[in-house]
């Protein structure tokens, strides 16, 4: 394999982009406190009172491999779906503090 591609592969795997957030050492809170988060927005309350009145189950699925790196920080990504169907996708660090949707 030649150095340049070698360098290639280093680049892609250790990108930002690639590297999953450092968790924080404080248990499930995180985790509970990037969906709590998502799911107290004014705008997914309103997206997810919608739904239940049309019977549909709303679900937040979050995902720790599927992180992106903005504005120098790291955030973890949470969808929220009903139906199997995406709404709308967040990104949140995981200390809860910034929160951004798609």
């Amino acid at each position: 394999m030649s150095r340049d591609a070698v360098k290639l592969l280093a680049a892609v795997l250790f990108s930002s982009e690639s590297a999953a957030c450092i968790y924080p050492d404080e248990g499930t809170m995180p985790l509970h406190r990037a969906v709590t988060r998502v799911k107290l927005l004014p705008e997914t309350e309103a997206w997810a009172k919608a739904e239940h009145k049309q019977g549909v189950v709303v679900q937040y699925a979050l995902f720790l491999e599927r992180t992106r790196a903005t504005r120098g920080r790291c955030y973890w990504t949470v969808e929220a779906r009903a139906e199997g169907r995406l709404w709308r996708r967040f990104y949140i660090t995981p200390d809860g503090k910034s929160l951004f949707a798609e």
